[in-house]
């Protein structure tokens, strides 16, 4: 049985401290999505990636990847990007769309392309980077947060249907993640209280190691003790 690592958004700053847990753990093959890379990291496929919104190119990324049937796949997205800070009636249509396809759209064409590879596989697991404020409205970031909320009914809904091909779905709804953006964005915070992005990713291992029995389940993440 060989053990296959996806990795979409693994140059980004939370998928750089994701990257770097995962790729200690027990795979044999490691595949690292992204628009560019800062640099080569060992035992891993690099594969540059386009627009993601756009079907064919998802479908192109896939290409490289080689499985079969006594495959295990295993997969998590980064995918996604933020916008907000104006209320609802000073957000443009232009402003919900682009996160829709950032947030969703994206993470559906990955869903969609991955769920056929594992139909063919042994099994497989996947997780996406929903938010707290998903699930939890707070002002000034509708077309941010309906996006994640939408990821997060999508992961619902395919776990439900997944069952048919042995695949396991969640996701993992951070509130804020300590990363290099976000202390620029909030610099008299304190940082100990942040998630950071290693912690996120022992989180997605042991989703991974688990996922016979949490499938379907939205991990949120919006406390950390600092001692």
């Amino acid at each position: 049985m060989k053990k296959i690592l996806l990795i979409f958004g693994a140059n980004g700053q939370l998928g750089k401290g994701i990257t770097e847990t995962l790729t200690q753990k027990d795979f044999n093959d490691i595949y690292l999505f992204d628009f560019s890379f800062d640099k080569e990291i060992s035992n891993s496929k690099q594969i540059i990636i386009s627009d993601l919104s756009i079907e064919e190119n998802v479908e192109n990324a896939f290409k490289s990847v080689n499985s079969d049937s006594d495959s295990v796949l295993y997969l998590y997205s980064t995918i996604g990007g933020f916008w907000g800070g104006v209320p609802i009636w000073e957000t443009t249509q232009n402003d919900l769309e682009k996160m829709l396809n950032m947030n969703l759209i994206s993470n559906f064409n990955i869903a969609k392309k991955f769920s056929q590879i594992v139909s063919k596989s042994k099994y497989g697991v996947c997780g996406f980077t929903s938010a707290y404020t998903a699930n939890h409205p707070t002002e000034n970031k509708f077309a941010y947060s309906v996006s994640k909320a939408a990821l997060s009914y999508l992961i619902k809904c395919l776990s439900i249907e997944g069952v048919k091909i042995n695949l396991s779905v969640f996701g993992i709804a951070p509130l804020i993640i300590d990363t290099e953006s976000n202390r620029k964005w909030m610099p008299d915070a304190d940082f100990s209280k942040w998630i950071k992005t290693s912690e996120i990713g022992d989180v997605v291992y042991s989703m991974f190691e688990n996922y016979k029995i949490n499938s379907g389940n939205i991990i949120e993440l919006n406390i950390r003790l600092s001692n």
